[in-house]
């Protein structure tokens, strides 16, 4: 019963998709961080299926494009958006540590964020506007789940900047060795798949992934000595972007 609300607790946090609401208490969500790649699961399919749907309708490259850089913000309902918006204010700014937090923390949208994520919409429909065929949506859509593979094992692994704030909700509570196994196997899983759909795409977005991983946890221990709920929003949401485009550079697309 505690997996099935640990599941729960991760959809109601990072998605927008109903599920039954589950009260909000530790129990609850020990486990929550090891299931928060289903939510890409699911962003997957949907961006699979849209881009069948194009292809059995005759629908042009920017229109799917366009819907398919909006279909993650409507399963997500944009939260790793605002921590990517909220993280390049932060990055724009010459303040000391505490500075920096304090902007994170504001609930207001600065001009670097706006810029920043204007290019990254720009970008993505760029890129996904290359995505001809299922089995390039299909290679996309697995590193949805990825992304999220790492973002978990870097909130277990990687030490936190604040002792409180969403991402601490879900860390403080976790069964740490059992959620590192079952991400670990996430990570099995999506790296199999990509390699055993296209070698050289699933090569190349693997390098691409884990190097924005470890530039992550350079980046952040630097700035802020450690990772926030907004920086594992930022890292996501680059994630999914380089390793579209590795994947576009190599001719995997």
């Amino acid at each position: 019963m505690n997996i099935l609300k640990s599941i729960l607790s991760a959809f109601l946090m990072y998605s927008k998709i109903p599920v039954p609401q589950v009260e909000w208490k530790e129990e609850n969500r020990r486990y929550a961080l090891s299931f928060f790649p289903l939510v890409g699961v699911i962003q997957g399919i949907v961006f699979v299926l849209w881009r069948i749907l194009c292809s059995y309708f005759g629908f042009g490259d920017i229109l799917f494009s366009c819907v398919g850089a909006v279909i993650p913000v409507m399963v997500n309902g944009g939260i790793h958006l605002d921590g990517f918006c909220d993280t390049s204010d932060m990055l724009a700014s010459y303040g000391d540590r505490d500075k920096k937090l304090k902007i994170m923390s504001d609930s207001h949208t600065g001009a670097f964020a706006v810029i920043k994520l204007a290019v990254y919409f720009i970008l993505q429909i760029g890129i996904y506007s290359e995505i001809k065929n299922i089995r390039s949506a299909v290679i996309i859509a697995i590193t949805f789940v990825l992304s999220r593979t790492l973002s978990g094992l870097g909130a277990i692994t990687f030490k936190s900047a604040k002792k409180e704030g969403s991402l601490q909700d879900f860390v403080k509570p976790s069964h740490k060795k059992i959620s590192i196994s079952v991400l670990i196997t996430w990570l099995f899983l999506c790296t199999s798949s990509l390699i055993f759909i296209n070698l050289k795409s699933g090569v190349f977005a693997l390098i691409s992934a884990f190097s924005v991983f470890i530039y992550y946890r350079l980046k952040f221990y630097k700035e802020l000595n450690g990772i926030t709920g907004d920086t594992a929003g930022w890292f996501l949401q680059v994630c999914e972007l380089v390793t579209a485009f590795s994947i576009l550079i190599q001719g995997g697309i």
